[in-house]
């Protein structure tokens, strides 16, 4: 069987140990998963000896055959030439790819693991049929930290290949992929220059009491878009400062009509702040850090916040259950990753967050959006801002590589904030310097972002959030500039009350407000 002609969409790896198969039959297992769609098979199992492994992938076979299914044996090319099967995958620790090739010839399906990109290309270089990329997130059976590389990690294994003239290997992930995440991950890990083919599953399949369902399910997932795509990731090439300003009282006007519910899962300091910022500018704000309560809240068509000003891992479990709620039914979610480089215990919770769900927004201080980048080598003090380390064009590719990474919208702040989707990058040079004396005015611009977000699911998302932050920051100009303000203790009110006035200035068509906007295309 040819390899070009090979549906890897869903793959499935199987497990014959207790704790994943438990007392269930492998072939009848094997047998409901074909039924229900799985595309190609690995017949994995470590611990029979040669006959017995020989005997069952001949069982699989008769099955796999029949439904013109493909059926690969894990490691053992002398098995896969017993059994008469379509070819086999080798791991870095097994047979070599050439060696495999020359034994099983030019006809069979040769799959190679790789968790770098090193490996990848050189698997893809000696004539790999496909690569099954990962760890993905840990498994009960692969818990190794040093070899999860997460979506991020998939993506630039895919652009290297593509980089490196392999665009027409094959690709699945593997590692932790189920029902809840395999529509994230496909939609997250897929690079621009090239796509993943497949999903490989393991437990999904295999540990479940009703394996045709389980797979039947996991193909109608693997065929529709997650909730929470726009509808396509296409940018419009048109925008400018003219029009994005032109607009922005339009997006505001739509949200003070609307009334959207603005979910707050934020920091007990500032939560009365962020409810009358909601209130101001038109949301009807909910502040509720209880996970239970996200499912009916996800259904009233809002957005959510997370804020981590502060984490527990209580706390954190409860952002996980909210995040899934909101990513299910395509509510938008905005992360505020407050201090998230001051602590091991706050990098890992945005590690845990980043791989539990969907952000439609990241917004963060340099320090912060360093650390959801990755980087490594210095240290936030706090959730202060600090002083900015990068010029503004290392900001500026920073947001953008980082948005293109994620698939969303990253917004860094500054005395000029900078947000890109990915491909356009805009820089923002409106707001006043005692938004910094306050406390909880970062947090607060999150719920402002993330309301504006509930009224604009399906425009321009960057053209969104920008709209956000000029309202935001062009009210807090106006307040400092009033007569009555002398300093942060009169300037809160003062804001709310600018807040207000740009809201009812957009419901009723004057829209000179937004002329203040101070934006730039970088």
């Amino acid at each position: 069987m040819a390899s070009k002609t090979v549906d890897y969409s869903l793959y499935l790896v199987t497990d014959s140990t207790p704790a994943i198969l438990g007392e269930a039959d492998l072939v009848d297992v094997m047998r409901q998963a074909v039924e229900g769609g799985a595309t190609i098979v690995q017949y994995r199992d470590k611990t029979s000896d040669t006959a017995e492994l020989v005997r069952i992938a001949k069982e699989l076979h008769k099955i796999t055959s029949a439904a013109k299914v493909p059926l690969l044996i894990n490691d053992r090319v002398d098995v896969a030439l017993a059994a008469g099967v379509e070819g086999v995958h080798v791991g870095q620790d097994d047979l070599d790819m050439k060696t495999a090739r020359k034994l099983l010839g030019s006809n069979a399906i040769i799959g190679v693991t790789a968790n770098s990109l090193e490996e990848a290309v050189a698997a893809a270089r000696d004539g790999a049929d496909y690569l099954g990329l990962g760890t993905v997130y840990a498994t009960p059976t692969k818990s190794n930290a040093k070899s999860i590389i997460g979506t991020a990690g998939v993506q630039q294994i895919l652009s290297g290949l593509a980089s490196a003239g392999h665009s027409a290997v094959k690709t699945v992930c593997i590692g932790g992929v189920n029902a809840s995440n395999c529509q994230r991950i496909l939609y997250q890990a897929s690079a621009p220059e090239k796509a993943l083919d497949g999903i490989a599953v393991v437990s999904a399949i295999i540990a479940s009491s009703t394996p045709r369902t389980a797979t039947q399910q996991l193909q109608q997932l693997i065929k529709t878009p997650p909730p929470f795509a726009p509808a396509s990731f296409n940018p419009s090439q048109t925008s400018t400062p003219e029009s994005i300003i032109a607009r922005t009282p339009t997006i505001i006007q739509k949200l003070a009509s609307t009334q959207p519910l603005c979910h707050n899962m934020t920091n007990l300091v500032v939560q009365n702040f962020a409810a009358n910022v909601a209130l101001a500018i038109g949301g009807s704000p909910i502040m509720s850090n209880n996970g239970l309560e996200a499912p009916d809240l996800a259904n009233l068509k809002g957005s959510l916040v997370i804020n981590m000003g502060t984490t527990t891992p209580e706390t954190r479990s409860n952002h996980l259950a909210a995040l899934a709620a909101y990513n299910a039914v395509g509510g938008p979610v905005l992360l505020d990753p407050v201090g998230a480089g001051a602590t091991a215990q706050r990098r890992e919770g945005v590690k845990a967050l980043m791989a539990g769900g969907y952000f439609t927004v990241i917004k963060g201080n340099e320090g912060e959006i360093r650390t959801v980048a990755g980087a490594s080598g210095f240290q936030q003090r706090g959730v202060d801002s600090g002083t900015a380390q990068l010029d503004l064009a290392a900001r500026a590719e920073l947001v953008r590589s980082v948005a293109r990474r994620e698939r969303n919208i990253v917004l860094m702040t500054g005395e000029k904030d900078v947000v890109s989707d990915g491909t356009r990058v805009v820089a923002i040079t409106n707001g006043h310097a005692l938004l910094g004396a306050i406390t909880g005015s970062g947090c607060a611009l999150g719920t402002t972002i993330a309301a504006v977000l509930a009224v604009e699911r399906e425009g321009d998302r960057l053209e969104a959030v920008v709209a956000g932050i000029l309202m935001y920051e062009i009210a807090a100009e106006r307040a400092a500039e009033r007569e009555d303000v002398r300093g942060p203790g009169t300037f809160i009110p003062a804001f709310l009350d600018e807040l207000y006035t740009l809201r009812n200035l957009s419901r009723t068509g004057q829209n000179e407000w937004a002329k203040s906007a101070k934006i730039e295309f970088l």
